[in-house]
This record gives structure tokens, C-alpha cells and sequence, in this order.
């Protein structure tokens, strides 16, 4: 892979960041795009989209703290530079946003559910970008395999985040590109959902619909990677489960919950008209 697409000096600009900067402005391109169609005002959608990227950044460092043991055994490494190169942890920052998109709303005066639709499909899009970066730098790696789409990381990409490129033998080791699976997975998504947008029901449905599709995703891809990714309050041990396992389950239920909420509240004012 190419972690690195060309170096000024010392200064290396690396292909995830690129990635990362591609998705995030076309994220927020499309969400003012989808949210004018709600009646929203644009300019309004990039300022909760910059915060919302702030808020979401600082979620997903957070949940780092917590899973990561090179974190949470040593908090002095939060000034390590692999702590700010590092993406963090992706429900941290789901959650992160998504609260701060709700706070904003109380100040901003917005209708929560039709902005959270906005952004539904602009968060699938941006981590299709967000995954392919993490194919380029190595990060996020899946099991090893013999099927003959597996990949073998460069010597550049083990030293930036320790993918593994040998086995125990010395050979060449190929792995799942599972970085690749959720990032045309997620692609597929943002299709799905910016294909409903304009046909929803009732507002929250785009919202409702990433958050049934994204843990499912993430659920089964999760049985692919081998990288490690920490053991949130030793549930990991108890359950068998991932974090992200962990986590994509209460999404899904909080999904169902949300649904069922907005179903009735749908129904009561169809009944009231």
C-alpha cells in the first residue's frame, strides 16, 4: 500500500489524511446539499458540520482512552505523536458527533431529525474515504488468509502502524483487505440512503436506516480484523465480543427504539390531520 503519497522535506503527507480531508468535504457537501432539501439553511449545515467533526474527533480519542491499553495504562502517552496521527476509535466519534449535533440543535433551534437525516448519508460517504486511507496507511488490519484477493502492506505501512507482513516462517502474509470491505460497503450505503432521502416517510428514517445498516457492517467485518482494538470494561472476555461488536448490538437496539418512537409519533399526526 502507500502510506505516504510524497514527502516536503521531512514532512510526509500521508495518503489517510488526504483521504480523511476528501471525505469530510464532500460529507459536508452533500449534507448541506440533502439538508436545503429539508429547508435548512446551508451555511448553517457547514457551521454544525465543523463542530460536529470537532465533537466527533474528541469522541472517538475518548473511547481510545478507554479501549486502547497503550492508553488507558498510560495516560501520559496522550502526547505521543501516534495519539494525535491516530483516527481514534469510529463509535467514539458516531457518539461524539451525534451529541454534539443534538446540542447544537437546542441552541441552533433546528429540528433534530431532519438534520441527523442530512448527515446520515454524508457520514457513509465520508467513511468510504475514512477506510480507504486506512487501507493505504495499513491500520485496522484483517486476519490472514489464502483467498486471492488477500494483501500484503509494505515495509513503510509496518512502520507506521505495525501491520503485520510476514508470518512465523518468514513468508509473505497476506490479509483480509477488510478496510476495503466496509469502505465499498459503506459506499453501497450512502447510495441506499441518499436514494431514500428524498423519498422518507417521516424524518429520522435516513438516521434510523445508517444506524441498522452501519453495526451490521461493522458486527460482521469485525470477525475479519485482527488488529488490536482494546477490551472496553473486560466485556470483550464475558462476551467474546469486540468493542465495536459490543457497541454495534446497543446501536442496533437504539435504532429499533428510535424507529418505534418515530413510527408513533408519525402515526399520532397523520390521526391528528
Amino acid at each position: 500500500m502507500f502510506p505516504e503519497i510524497i514527502r516536503i522535506g521531512n514532512f510526509p503527507v500521508t495518503t489517510y489524511g488526504i483521504m480523511l480531508a476528501t471525505g469530510m468535504f464532500l460529507a459536508l457537501f452533500v449534507a448541506s446539499r440533502l439538508a436545503a432539501r429539508d429547508g435548512i439553511n446551508r451555511d448553517r449545515v457547514f457551521d454544525l458540520g465543523l463542530w460536529t467533526l470537532l465533537g466527533g474527533l474528541m469522541g472517538s480519542k475518548i473511547l481510545m482512552l478507554f479501549v486502547d491499553e497503550n492508553y488507558n495504562h498510560n495516560l501520559w502517552n496522550i502526547f505521543s505523536l501516534d495519539f494525535l496521527r491516530s483516527g481514534g476509535v469510529y463509535y467514539g466519534g458516531f457518539i461524539g458527533g451525534l451529541l454534539t449535533v443534538a446540542l447544537l440543535m437546542y441552541f441552533y433551534r433546528l429540528n433534530f431529525w431532519k438534520v441527523a437525516d442530512a448527515f446520515a448519508p454524508a457520514v457513509a460517504l465520508g467513511q468510504f474515504f475514512g477506510r480507504q486511507g486506512c487501507n493505504a496507511a495499513g491500520c485496522c488490519w484483517g486476519k490472514a488468509t489464502n483467498l486471492p484477493w488477500g494483501v500484503q502492506f509494505s515495509e513503510l505501512g509496518h512502520e507506521y502502524t505495525g501491520v503485520p507482513i510476514y508470518d512465523s516462517t518468514g513468508a509473505p502474509l497476506h490479509l483480509h483487505p477488510v478496510q476495503l470491505y466496509e469502505s465499498f460497503a459503506m459506499l453501497a450505503v450512502f447510495g441506499i440512503l441518499y436514494y431514500f432521502h428524498s423519498r422518507k416517510k417521516f424524518n429520522g428514517q435516513i438516521l434510523i436506516m445508517y444506524m441498522i445498516f452501519y453495526p451490521l457492517i461493522r458486527f460482521t467485518i469485525e470477525f475479519f480484523r485482527d488488529d488490536p482494538r482494546g477490551n472496553l470494561l473486560g466485556l470483550g472476555d464475558l462476551t467474546g465480543l469486540s468493542t465495536s461488536q459490543i457497541i454495534s448490538l446497543l446501536v442496533a437496539v437504539i435504532a429499533v427504539i428510535f424507529l418505534f418512537l418515530r413510527l408513533r409519533a408519525n402515526s399520532k399526526n397523520y390521526e391528528t390531520a
